[in-house]
């Protein structure tokens, strides 16, 4: 396309229109408006410290294998005497080093903590992004990408060859993928909140969080709407790298997208038409796009051939790369995470094998760093969850990048977990703890334990005789979200811990409860919910919330699950529907968490058959659902006796063999 004549600029610096995506500003408090004047002062001042010490090359646009280019921000040591090691950063968000909207410095706090201990620290933007180049598809390219920036920056004559990469969420789910495929120079990774990178691993098939149980997770059609923008502004290639950093004082190329209330668009039938009731982009969700994965997210099956080409990392593919490892409680994939630390702590060369360390903090995605004296996650206080992250990072990197011993690293256990309701910090050497033991609760009533007031009841032995529980399914008036282990749906859900007995009241919720512990007891590691199931309709689903009932009567959701019973029996085959009058067996994928339940406390579970917009409602029909509107109503039945033994099976440690609290 020509330039417009009145974007002529020196070195005709001007802007084309390309088909790419893009993220939105709304996500990055990093370059909201409305600063203090103090916090302007603080950003000029790092800005002018980092000057001091560092040399800082912006704008750097790094070639990949099929001739795209990233932008790259570099800051390396300025008195080094020698070569350095890389801390690299790779994201889809926004670092642009000036914001446009306050006229003032960016906050230069990473890169400039990351020189002062002897590193070069890079930032990079992803394909499709602000001022890289290429087209945008979710964990797409950056397996290429990744792999041809490690090893530019491995061949850089400031650079040692050992490269570390950090980040959290999308920053850090394009690190195991590209992890495996064993570049030399990849010599550590510090992976934070980084569930949508982890496809299949043992019992979960999450394909990077867009299922749970194979529903979808309606968390990514929000974020999408951000980040999948088709037009944006683009540079031409021979644009000097001057003149793009000072473009980048003038504009980020971040989109100002309007606001969208997500607690009514995500009620949008059919599913594929949410992005487009939120007037957003066309892009990969919901159509066909010129990337490795062709895009058109919402139509694939679990299983589909599009999720193995793209940037995901699945339990095929070997990882011998030393990690350490953030995950939190209220984030959206726990489980999957704990999953893959373990399947890499079994499989890796056994060198590697023991160079892996996993923290679990009971903080919601990516807030490991905002705990505080009095941690609140919801209406849930967790008490001080502070810990010394950065000092963590550093001594996992000097011992990997720059050989030095670390002290703190020496003193850190492979499993650091704070175990919530005691609201304490805990170790181990596995996960779960090795004196860990299952304990299965069976599902019990007199036939009426619908609703917070029903009979519904936990118990050692499963009832001899079956008295089944029913409840109508109606997909036009869900069980609403109220809390859980969810992100990025805007105003529709917040994420964390609720007194949930508000949506305990209705009548299509099943509630089971425990009688009061006698004794302090520690839930940590898996649980497992198996459910016997019968229902009217050809296909519905069968979800699980996990609770800590206290004495007062307060019931705060720990983990949440959902199984779609279609895919009951796996995902690699056809559709395995329901029959009217039969009983169907259901195992859910394994929920997890860390609680203390002090005497008094009772463990809790629901059953219902939606959690919405967590989760896509759905539809009963046995359809596609992503395309439909008509849903059907469901009379769905839970079975529970000797001959039907609905469980939930959880992970008990012993009392006297509860680990200590960490330094």
């Amino acid at each position: 396309m020509p330039a417009h004549p009145s974007l002529a600029a020196p070195r005709r610096l001007v802007l084309l229109i390309a088909i790419a995506c893009v993220t939105t500003v709304a996500w990055l408090p990093a370059q909201q408006a409305g600063l203090s004047p103090a916090e302007q002062q603080r950003r000029r001042d790092t800005e002018h410290e980092l000057q001091s010490i560092a040399v800082v090359e912006r704008k750097v646009m790094m070639p990949m294998r099929d001739g795209v280019r990233l932008a790259t921000d570099i800051y390396r040591p300025k008195h080094a005497t020698g070569p350095v090691p890389v801390v690299f950063s790779k994201t889809p968000y926004n670092v642009n080093h000036w914001d446009v909207r306050n006229r003032v410095p960016a906050d230069m706090s990473t890169p400039l903590a990351a020189v002062k201990r002897g590193y070069a620290y890079v930032v990079q933007n992803e394909r499709g992004h602000f001022f890289s180049e290429g087209h945008y598809d979710i964990l797409g390219a950056p397996v290429t990408d990744g792999y041809d920036a490690i090893e530019w920056l491995t061949k850089q004559p400031w650079s040692n060859g050992k490269v570390g990469t950090t980040g959290c969420s999308s920053t850090a789910e394009w690190q195991p993928a590209v992890a495996s495929l064993g570049h030399p120079g990849f010599a550590a990774m510090n992976v934070q909140g980084f569930g949508a990178g982890v496809g299949r691993v043992g019992p979960y098939l999450e394909q990077g969080n867009w299922y749970r149980g194979g529903a979808t997770q309606m968390l990514f059609i929000a974020w999408l709407y951000g980040e999948q923008n088709q037009v944006r502004p683009q540079f031409p290639k021979d644009t000097s790298r001057e003149d793009l950093v000072q473009a980048a004082r003038l504009f980020d190329l971040a989109p100002q997208m309007p606001p969208v209330d997500w607690g009514t668009v995500l009620w949008t039938l059919p599913v594929q038409d949410i992005l487009k009731a939120a007037e957003g982009p066309r892009g990969v969700f919901a159509d066909a796009m010129p990337v490795p994965t062709g895009g058109a997210m919402v139509r694939r099956t679990p299983n589909d051939p599009a999720w193995y080409k793209g940037g995901l990392w699945h339990d095929t593919m070997p990882l011998h790369v030393p990690g350490l490892w953030f995950m939190s409680w209220y984030d959206v994939s726990v489980g999957p995470n704990l999953a893959m630390f373990n399947h890499v702590r079994k499989t890796a060369r056994p060198d590697v094998a023991d160079q892996q360390w996993a923290i679990v903090a009971p903080v919601v995605h990516c807030a490991y760093t905002r705990a505080s004296a009095d941690t609140i996650v919801g209406e849930r206080s967790m008490g001080d969850a502070r810990l010394d992250y950065n000092d963590i990072v550093y001594g996992f990197f000097d011992r990997f990048l720059k050989g030095e011993t670390s002290a703190r690293l020496d003193r850190l256990p492979r499993v650091t977990y704070f175990r919530m309701g005691s609201n304490t910090w805990h170790t181990a050497d596995t996960w779960p703890p090795k004196t860990a033991q299952p304990r299965t609760f069976y599902l019990s009533s007199g036939g009426r334990a619908n609703s917070l007031y029903g009979d519904g009841r936990l118990t050692a032995t499963a009832p001899a005789t079956d008295t089944p529980d029913s409840f109508v399914y109606d997909p036009a008036n869900p069980v609403l979200s109220y809390g859980g282990n969810v992100c990025c749906t805007g105003n529709a859900i917040q994420a964390g811990s609720f007194d949930q007995r508000r949506m305990e009241t209705r009548h299509d919720v099943l509630v089971y409860t425990t009688e009061p512990f006698t004794e302090g007891t520690e839930l940590s590691g898996p649980i497992t919910p198996t459910l016997y199931v019968s229902s009217d309709a050809k296909d519905t689903d069968i979800t699980v919330k996990v609770l800590d009932v206290y004495p007062d009567g307060r019931a705060y959701n720990l983990d949440e699950s959902i199984q779609r019973m279609r895919y009951r029996e796996g995902y690699d085959g056809p559709p395995v529907w329901m029959e009217k009058g039969k009983v169907h067996k259901v195992t859910l994928q394994p929920l997890t968490t860390s609680n203390w339940f002090a005497p008094g406390h009772r463990l809790r579970i629901e059953v219902s058959s939606s959690n919405f917009p967590r989760f896509d409602r759905n539809l009963n029909t046995g359809g596609n659902n992503y395309d439909e509107r008509a849903p059907v109503v469901a009379r769905n039945v839970i079975h529970h006796s000797t001959q039907y033994p609905s469980s939930l099976t959880v992970t008990v440690v012993p009392a006297a063999a509860a680990p200590a609290t960490p330094e």
